[in-house]
Order: C-alpha cells, then structure tokens, then sequence
C-alpha cells in the first residue's frame, strides 16, 4: 500500500500548518498549528486519531505549527521529534498562549507538559526511523531551530519544507536543502507570488529613518514578534546605533534568554550578547511610563499590534508628529497592524495618527526566487504540494 497525505489546514489558507503522511492506517504528523478568525479566536485544524500518531514532527516553535499540538496529548502521547531549542521556546510560547485565549482552548498546562515531554530532542543532520519511516532533519533557515523534515518510506521520499527561508539573516543562516533530494515536494508558498527587497538595503533604510526621528527629538516605535523578529531588530540596531537608546518591551527577554543557551543555532551569536549589554530592558510600569516621554527607540511586542507593550506604546506617542511607528513584521488580515497601515489608524473610528508610518520589509519566509531555486535544486522531483497559500 502507498502512502497518503491528509492536509488538515494550510490548504488553502496562510497559517496552520498539519500535514498528515499515512501508511497502513499509521500517521507521521507534520506540525499541528493554529489559525485566528477575524475576532481572534483560536481555529484549530482537521484531526486524526491520536492513537495512530507515530511520530509528530514540529518544524519550528510559531504557534501557527505549534499552536495545537497540546489537543493531541489528550488521549494519546505519540512521539514528538523537534530540535531542543524549539522544544524550550514551544512551551514559552505555548503557556502564553493559554494564558491570552485558554477560554477557546480545548486543552490545558497538563497537556502542554505530556506533549513537550514525549519529545526526543533532534539535532540537523539527524535521522530517525519508526513504523516503517526514516527521518532526517535539516535546517529550514527560517528562525533559530527549525527545520524542514525528509522522510521515506517503501523507496519513496517526501520532503516538507515547513516555513523556509534562502537568504541569511542576523540570526540564522539559509536553508540547508543538500541531501534533501525527493520524489513529492510539500512547500509553503506565503510569499510564493513575489520577492523580497534586499536585506541589507532594508536594513539601510530603518536605520537612516530610525536615526531622523530621534535627531527630531522622537521615539521610535517598533512592534515586533517576541520570537526571532525582535532580536533580529535589537541586534541590527545594538551594531549601527551606537548613540541612540534602545529599549524593548513583551516577551522578548526569556526568548532572548533560551536563543543564548542554545548559541550553535545562532549565526552570530555575540549579536545577541550585544543586544543584552547595550540595550534596556522594559521591566516595570515606571520605566513603561518614563521610556516613551524621551527620544530613542523602542522594540515591543506584538508585531501586529493585537496587544502587549506596543499597543501601549503607540497610544501615547500616536498623536506626536516627530515620533514614528516603524512595522517590520506581516501586518495580517483585520489587525490593528493592517488598519494602521492602510488607514492611519489602529481601531474602528478612531482618531487619526499623527506620527510617521513605515513598513520594512523583514521576512522570515523566501521569496518567488527562493522557492524557486528548492523546487529547481530536487533532482528526482514528481510532484509539488502547495501549502500556506490563499
């Protein structure tokens, strides 16, 4: 018997990611993430039966692979295969998620425990075999520690990209697609219609319009994801701000923390230990209050503006012609992020901001010519599956 792929969500859709790949009624799950409606509730994807999960892979820790995972856990415990840095940011990631949207979520911290704890750590350039499976891991370029996964079975391989990423970044470097060769492609294709600026001239620009501000005497404000984005941004602006204070503020500290224990999924690591030396951390209601009222630069969470320090942030410098608010990361559909940037403002019928708008673009994911050069680069490639597309 063949096997069989079951596409349980990024079907059609940008966003939560389960792939299930079945052999004689057996299941390799890849990813189990989550979606958010218009009112940002929680949607889960397609499901299977638990108990005929034989290995759960998890590509990286963003909750749109993740988010779900926990429901799994409660009437079964699969083996779950994911590098030991995704594994440590999952669970920060995933008790904050509960504690946001716990009211929607059909599991609890019981479940985000048995998950992480049927994990076996794997490593790039790992292999693993079960039920008739080999795996073997490499690196995805697309944040510290993901990873996109090979597998094979009865002679035949299947390669899932999970999110990607071929260009280098502060962070980490491109994706590792040697030895990687396979009959059927599943591909994420967010960005599969266009491609990106240049990194570098990205870069050139925040840095000359985050230095025009505050020469004006305004605050910066850049709303990034806690994870991957923010240290992206904090270790650029540690390197070419010599002279500017720069602050953060959200969940970016214990991320920051858990990236510096593992160092070998960094590409720079010392990047990141500048950013703890030469930039403040936001940790009180006092310094909140004070950091705005002074010129400098601040990077908070949420990078969509859903929530957290930035929204704070951008209320109280939204009215000042001199501050700026500078979006680096995907504004997504009906978020407050989106409205801003195309309307000037960050909820319905609500008054007008007056400080400069800006969106660079930082993207975690590769561009047409990325996606292009993978498919291009498999040598025994039959078929191509589209995932994360509308």
């Amino acid at each position: 018997m063949g096997q069989k792929l079951h596409i349980l969500g990024a079907g059609r859709e940008v966003g939560r990611a389960a792939i299930a790949v079945e052999r004689e009624g057996r299941f390799i799950l890849l990813d189990y993430g989550v979606t958010f409606d218009d009112n940002d509730i929680p949607v889960l994807p397609l499901t299977i039966p638990p108990s005929r999960i034989k290995a759960h892979i998890v590509t990286h820790s963003h909750l749109d692979h993740v988010g779900a995972s926990p429901l799994l856990y409660i009437s079964a415990e699969p083996r779950a295969y994911m590098t030991p840095i995704t594994r440590d940011i999952s669970r920060l990631m995933l008790y904050d998620f509960l504690k946001i949207s716990s009211y929607y979520l059909p599991f609890e911290t019981a479940e985000v425990d048995r998950f992480l704890g049927s994990v076996e750590p794997v490593d790039y350039g790992s292999e693993r075999s079960i039920d008739g499976f080999t795996m073997r891991f490499s690196d995805a370029g697309h944040i510290p520690g993901s990873t996109m996964v090979l597998l094979e079975t009865s002679g035949k391989r299947i390669l899932y990209t999970g999110d990607v990423n071929t260009i280098e970044t502060r962070l980490v470097g491109p994706a590792d697609t040697s030895n990687m060769d396979a009959e059927v492609l599943i591909i994420e294709s967010t960005y599969g219609d266009i491609d990106h600026a240049d990194r570098r001239i990205v870069e050139d620009r925040l840095i000359e319009s985050v230095k025009e501000v505050v020469e004006n005497g305004g605050t910066v404000l850049i709303p990034a994801f806690s994870l991957s984005r923010s240290q992206e941004i904090l270790a650029l602006l540690a390197e070419r701000l010599r002279n500017i204070p720069i602050s953060y503020d959200g969940m970016i500290r214990p991320i920051t923390e858990i990236m510096l224990r593992y160092k070998k999924y960094i590409r720079r690591p010392e990047a990141l230990e500048e950013v703890e030396k030469r930039c403040i951390q936001v940790d009180s209601w006092s310094m909140r209050r004070k950091i705005w009222r002074e010129p400098g630069v601040i990077v908070a969470s949420a990078g969509m503006l859903k929530g957290g320090p930035a929204l704070y942030y951008l209320k109280r410098i939204a009215d000042n012609k001199n501050s700026a608010v500078f979006l680096v990361s995907y504004q997504g559909k009906n978020t407050p992020g989106r409205m801003l940037l195309e309307k000037g403002v960050f909820m319905e019928n609500g008054p007008r901001v007056v400080a400069r708008i800006e969106w660079f673009d930082f993207s975690a994911h590769a561009g047409r010519t990325g996606l292009l050069a993978i498919v291009k680069n498999l040598k025994r490639l039959e078929k191509i599956v589209i995932i994360n597309t509308n």
